[in-house]
């Protein structure tokens, strides 16, 4: 069968090549490579995408099907699961959930007992139990799984945030864009308990909306709303809210890369940086490591994905990590990336040094950089094309020691990403829009 997961679980559009088919096998897979029948559970949350019903109510009938009982939290934040499904006797949790993607896309991501994403071999051995389903299990009628509503349980993550954030105790005038996702149901909440005052908005959703003209992928919505309003500081969460993207007081959208730099600037100066290291993907700013590296920290490389990140991170006992999409991990709140504890943390910081985003954000200084999303049909095989292959050894070989070009298949769309980073903010634009076009001539 074809590889199905990728970066961040598998992915598609809803109920077309993600089909309820797929949900069922997985869970059933999940079942049996995690003993879910033998004792614990299985978690399913969901965000607010009108296929999230459709996709749990699949995973739901395969888990039982296969003897685990299954819990339906309902709609939350990813990170959520992730906590509710380290916190007890759970097997394992299944989130559906397509995060920043349009709500036509949905998604799965699995979490083992311990609420950590699965490695590439887990992922494989569920792909391979998922093309032999006959080979697995059909109990009878007593030894069916059975579905519980488990929405309550939503309540103990929130409590733990909540007594983060009464720690902090803030009088900040806060705007908050929940996406329309699933940060909708508690990050308004968890963020009041500062005693910030909260102006909260793309906070109903309709299985429609999700990141619709907002969220942490379109955060120039919230940020015209703070640079005409008293605001002090705005944060927009992606769908389904393990991202966060800050907008300053003057209207300024502060990226992942700068809400890391500024974290770890903080940390390092009050020798609180785990390792003095933090982890970044391959498509952070050269100018965050720049500016780490100055202020005498370490900075280490890995692929795109959080859970590189998070290995990484506990190899060499990093504090923090994260990625330009507003992926920050805090190593000491968990091994994933929560957008409400970034925010919480950036409040912190401009609680404890009285300083406003916009000159925290300024000692961050990054490198002109360009990012494009090429939908193609052949996204895999773009180093097999001479011609584009030849086009981007021409711009690497342009930027030499003054900047740099990565081009990579996405782990999420059918689509390439190409970033230039150079010293030469036209160019650069002028070299990604050159390179973007060949590739949709080429792989389309």
């Amino acid at each position: 069968m074809a590889l199905l997961f990728g970066t961040d679980g598998i992915r598609g559009v809803a109920n077309v090549d993600l089909p309820p088919s797929v949900a069922h096998d997985l869970a059933r897979a999940v079942a049996q490579r995690h003993h879910a029948s033998e004792g614990g559970a299985i978690l399913v949350g969901q965000d607010t995408r009108r296929s999230g019903d459709m996709l749990a109510a699949a995973l739901v009938a395969g888990g039982t099907s296969l003897g685990a009982d299954v819990h339906r939290v309902g709609v939350c934040p990813t990170p959520a699961l992730a906590f509710l499904t380290a916190s007890g006797p759970y097997a394992a949790g299944i989130m559906v959930s397509a995060s920043h993607n349009p709500a036509r896309d949905n998604g799965l991501k699995v979490f083992d007992d311990q609420g950590l994403k699965l490695d590439e071999d887990g992922e494989h051995e569920l792909e391979t139990l998922m093309a032999h389903q006959a080979e697995l299990a059909h109990p009878a009628n007593e030894g069916i799984g059975r579905e519980s509503d488990a929405t309550s349980m939503l309540a103990s993550y929130t409590d733990h945030r909540t007594a983060i954030a009464r720690r902090i105790d803030c009088r900040l005038q806060v705007a908050l864009d929940c996406a329309n996702g699933s940060g909708s149901v508690v990050a308004p909440v968890i963020l009041a308990a500062t005693g910030a005052s909260m102006a909260v908005h793309f906070a109903s959703p309709d299985g429609l909306n999700i990141n619709l003209d907002c969220g942490a992928t379109s955060p120039d919505a919230l940020a015209a709303i703070v640079a005409a309003s008293d605001a002090d500081v705005g944060f927009c969460l992606d769908g389904d809210a393990d991202r966060c993207v800050a907008i300053d007081e003057t209207g300024t959208v502060v990226d992942g890369d700068q809400l890391i730099g500024l974290i770890c600037l903080d940390r390092l100066g009050r020798d609180a940086l785990g390792g003095s290291t933090v982890v970044v993907s391959v498509l952070s700013n050269g100018g965050l490591t720049e500016t780490i590296e100055r202020g005498g920290g370490r900075v280490i490389r890995t692929p795109v994905g959080d859970r590189h990140i998070h290995q990484a991170m506990v190899r060499s006992g990093a504090g923090v990590g994260g990625e330009k999409s507003g992926h920050v991990i805090l190593i000491e709140r968990g091994p994933m990336g929560d957008g409400v504890l970034t925010a919480l943390e950036v409040m912190d910081i401009m609680v404890r040094t009285g300083s406003p985003l916009s000159e925290l954000a300024r000692r961050i200084r990054l490198f002109p950089q360009q990012q494009r999303t090429i939908a193609v049909r052949h996204k895999d095989g773009w180093e097999t094309d001479g011609r584009l292959l030849a086009a981007v050894g021409e711009v690497a070989a342009e930027l030499a020691g003054r900047g740099r070009v990565l081009v990579r298949p996405s782990g999420t769309e059918a689509a390439l990403r190409i970033m230039i980073e150079g010293d030469d903010a036209a160019r650069i634009s002028v070299l990604a829009d050159q390179l973007s076009a060949l590739a949709d001539e080429r792989l389309n």
